[in-house]
């Protein structure tokens, strides 16, 4: 999502995680892209995007920091949720985001009392226009009565908080196919703001469900555009079940701007926001292409595991794919013993490996030789050795338990205060299998 490529060891670790959901690092990597960092280019939106989340956390610095450095071209494209961080940075008397929030709040002002009809009137002349309120609409079986519409138009005058809730009771009572009726409720809670009917209405046009497959409801002809119109909206009012379904409209054939590009970056929206299935097809993706691009496992195994997480039993069983459990052998379940006090104090690197390798199912040669430092992927560990070890293959190896990453972390600082490169403390392989065969017993060495 963001430009993380050139982001130094300790940057690396904020991402992971902020993107993990962890308050303060959010807020950490939320002031590095609103400042710059060493390995991270300064980006406002980035910036409002990481300071946002921390504040929806209850950190205070964070909404400060919006309210102070986050400027009005910025923030407009992240109405209506940023307006709350200009109200607290301005009842806080941060004097820059006063003039903001006026900016904000005269932009994000809601229309003039007027008839629905005339609200939702489309300059292209489109068939889909409503009629007007003197009209109403039919009175038959299945649709809104005259009283109904004039109360809906009422309450849009009066009290649009009400008028939702009266188009949202109306949209559960009436049924989709057969009532013309509900399409109008939807389209005056879409206009009004509503994000949900927003949804409905984006899916509505292009005659789809949420899962991408068609419905015709009683129209053959989708009309993307205004599809996608309405599905951006809810989706930037938070819904990632819209930017899900704008992935599947940039998937049809028959969209003339059909793009796998654009689709892959609404999938990733979505996935990014929690959506399972968007997850699910991400990790699939990602997967499909490793053979193009190598750490493409690394990203299938991050997706696969959000969903598998939220019960996707085809996320786990894939999974199983991407990172198989290694056949545990005698070697590793006798490895704990060894760690004694004696080799945590003499060895402590070594004795590092061996937990490392009880840990995570490695092999002798695997905890030898791995690089501590750079297989540590946040939710998963890569085990590649082949550059030292012809005969070993590359593999993934998974972070299931909140005891792995804390004893992973461990090990990764340690590793990081020592030089333990072939020409460092640790020697080269030779010397470190000396060093091992000096301290296991016989039986362990022959396993």
């Amino acid at each position: 999502m963001h430009t993380e490529t050139m982001a130094n060891r300790e940057e690396l670790g904020i991402i992971r995680g902020a993107r993990a959901g962890d308050a303060d690092c959010q807020l950490a990597l939320g002031k590095l892209y609103l400042f710059g960092g060493a390995g991270l280019p300064l980006n406002l939106p980035t910036a409002l995007h990481w300071l946002g989340r921390a504040a929806r956390q209850e950190r205070e610095e964070a909404w400060r920091l919006i309210g102070s450095h986050i400027p009005f071209d910025v923030a407009r494209h992240a109405l209506p949720e940023v307006l709350r961080w200009y109200q607290l940075a301005s009842q806080a008397g941060v004097a820059p985001a006063a003039q903001v929030l006026a900016q904000l709040t005269q932009l994000h002002a809601p229309p003039p009392p007027a008839a629905p009809a005339r609200l939702l009137a489309d300059t292209s002349g489109d068939e889909q226009r409503l009629p007007a309120c003197q009209a109403a609409a039919p009175c038959g079986d299945h649709s809104l009565t005259p009283e109904q519409y004039a109360g809906l138009e009422q309450l849009w005058r009066q009290d649009h908080a009400a008028f939702v809730r009266q188009a949202r009771m109306l949209l559960r009572l009436q049924a989709e196919e057969a009532d013309p009726g509900l399409h109008q409720c939807r389209e005056l809670a879409a206009v009004s703001g509503d994000r949900n009917a927003q949804l409905a209405l984006g899916l509505w046009f292009a005659r789809m469900d949420g899962d991408g497959k068609r419905q015709n409801h009683g129209i053959a002809a989708a009309n993307f555009k205004k599809a996608i119109r309405w599905l951006t909206q809810a989706g930037e009012q938070g819904l990632a079940d819209a930017w899900y379904a704008l992935s599947r409209i940039y998937l049809k054939p028959e969209f003339s701007q059909r793009c796998v590009a654009e689709a892959q970056s609404y999938l990733e929206r979505a996935a990014e926001m929690g959506h399972c299935a968007a997850q699910l097809e991400c990790g699939m993706y990602a997967w499909r292409n490793r053979r193009t691009d190598e750490h493409s496992d690394v990203r299938a195994a991050y997706w696969l595991q959000k969903a598998a997480a939220q019960g996707c039993a085809e996320a786990e069983t894939a999974l199983a794919r991407v990172a198989a459990t290694p056949t545990e052998s005698s070697w590793m379940a006798s490895l704990v013993t060894c760690l004694t006090r004696e080799l945590l104090e003499s060895q402590p690197l070594l004795a590092a490996r061996l937990e490392l390798a009880a840990l995570f199912g490695l092999s002798r040669a695997e905890a030898l030789l791995l690089d501590v430092k750079q297989a540590d992927h946040g939710h998963c560990l890569v085990v590649d050795i082949r550059a030292s070890y012809g005969r070993s293959k590359r593999r993934l190896v998974l972070l299931r338990t909140a005891r792995e990453r804390q004893a992973l972390d461990r090990i990764v600082r340690l590793f990081e205060a020592i030089d333990s490169g072939p020409d460092g403390l640790e020697g080269n392989y030779r010397q470190r299998l000396y060093r091992l065969k000096t301290w296991l017993p016989d039986d362990l060495l022959a396993a």
